[in-house]
């Protein structure tokens, strides 16, 4: 039912900004938690939501710590739905425990505990990760023949953790965890759902600066267009962030049963290729291979990856984007910020993985 009002955290990041416009388009009242006024500025102004001139349908409160006690107590009051999207990134750290695992496990509990208090909320839906549902090594070291589902769960990684994504994903597994035990020990007036995406790939309106291109997820696909050359592979798991963002308003309708997991995928069972970005670049985009603007001859190995996201697409009738799809989109942004900037950038690296 449209017109409710969601509280959307995490609303200034790459898919929780279009979690805000699909929430607005859909007709929802929305509360976007960001930390600052300079995070709402950034909102406002974004293209997207100019045009849909949100008024009152769009307001923000401030959460400067999503880890500090009662962090959200104001923020969900008179509430009906939640869609709880902020955790810490995947970032190197001298003590991940500190940085990562432990804000993004207060961060879900404090969300769980303040919609304890309201009883106005009906529908929690939380972001979570296909690394959550699958062990580490099988998401990237080893090539299982298992395919797993968003229905699966892995047991608390405490470390030591040799790689940053290693530790993300112990954040990941750890809050998904501890929301079912939440759910199981309090049993809450409201449903919580799950979201598990792959790495989601597409167009970042928040980002104005051709330089910043390869932050975030992006990074995995668009490297390859610019020239980069990895050498790690990385399973071929990954979703547009319009379908991700999609996925968890549509979670919220009350026609859709709670209390479910949402894996996204493109690509069937067997995912996609990362390395295909080159060849969709120089098929879609042949004048800027030509003038040098996409140099297209950089390389992203894959490994395979079974993931059955099926249920995802039948139960919300949706039809999942192409990984040809998530490439364009952040091509043609690309090359939308290059003519601004005139054709020359310094591309910085970006967060990768």
């Amino acid at each position: 039912m449209t017109g409710e009002l969601v509280l959307i955290t995490g609303a200034s990041g790459h898919m929780g900004f279009r979690a805000v416009v699909n929430a607005l388009e859909l007709g929802y009242q929305v509360r976007a938690a960001v930390r600052n006024q300079d995070k709402a500025d950034v909102i406002l102004n974004a293209p997207s939501v100019k045009a849909l001139a949100p008024g009152k349908s769009l307001t923000f409160f401030f959460v400067p710590d999503i880890v500090a006690d009662g962090a959200y107590d104001e923020a969900v009051k008179d509430v009906t739905y939640v869609l709880h999207i902020a955790s810490p990134i995947a970032k190197p750290s001298d003590d991940y425990e500190r940085d990562a695992i432990q804000p993004a496990l207060k961060g879900t509990m404090n969300i769980l505990e303040s919609a304890l208090k309201v009883p106005t909320v009906k529908r929690i839906v939380m972001t979570s990760s296909v690394i959550a549902v699958a062990p580490f090594k099988d998401f990237v070291m080893e090539e299982s023949p298992r395919i797993f589902t968003a229905n699966d769960r892995i047991p608390d990684d405490f470390g030591p953790y040799g790689h940053h994504f290693q530790a993300y994903a112990a954040e990941k597994s750890r809050a998904l965890n501890a929301t079912d035990k939440f759910i199981k020990t309090e049993k809450p007036h409201f449903e919580v759902s799950n979201i598990m995406p792959s790495f989601f790939i597409g167009k970042n309106e928040l980002i104005t600066d051709a330089a910043d291109i390869l932050s975030g997820t992006n990074r995995v696909a668009f490297s390859p267009v610019l020239g980069y050359k990895a050498d790690g592979a990385l399973p071929g798991a990954m979703s547009h962030v319009d379908d991700v963002a999609k996925v968890h308003v549509l979670a919220l309708d009350p026609k859709i049963k709670g209390g479910q997991n949402f894996g996204l995928m493109s690509g069937g069972v067997d995912g996609n290729d990362w390395g295909d970005s080159v060849s969709i670049v120089k098929k879609h985009f042949p004048e800027a291979i030509k003038d040098g603007r996409l140099p297209a001859d950089g390389t992203q190995p894959t490994k395979k990856f079974l993931y059955d996201t099926s249920e995802t697409d039948k139960i919300l009738g949706i039809k999942q984007k192409s990984y040809e799809e998530q490439v364009v989109s952040v091509t043609e942004h690309y090359l939308e910020l290059l003519e601004k900037a005139g054709g020359k950038v310094e591309i910085k690296a970006g967060a990768g993985y």
